[in-house]
């Protein structure tokens, strides 16, 4: 998966450019989608910042070996981002869970 390839995942499913981010909690990892959205006048990153953030956190997401579960999840989700509220998705790493937890 590319950041573009995750850009238009996120397009397809609400058809705005949401921000992505990682976060680990109690030991798991999770992708968040965030409320904010690059066609916001307020959206704190220019288009091509925003561009190279889901580049990175594609990158992330194809070492967890998770691209699979994150594509799933939001074309199969009835939750939609909003005010306050983020789309969590969780990433079962397995064995190899040690492996990120720095």
């Amino acid at each position: 998966m590319t950041g573009e390839e995750l850009h238009q995942l996120l397009l397809a499913k609400w058809g705005k450019s949401y921000d992505i981010q990682l976060r680990r909690t109690k030991g798991k990892i999770f992708v968040q989608v965030m409320w904010k959205y690059l066609e916001q006048a307020s959206f704190p990153m220019a288009e091509a910042e925003y561009l190279a953030h889901l580049d990175a956190i594609a990158i992330y997401i194809n070492g967890f070996g998770s691209v699979e579960t994150v594509k799933n999840y939001i074309e199969n989700t009835k939750e939609k981002p909003r005010l306050g509220k983020v789309v969590n998705i969780p990433l079962d790493l397995g064995e190899r869970a040690s492996e990120w937890m720095v």
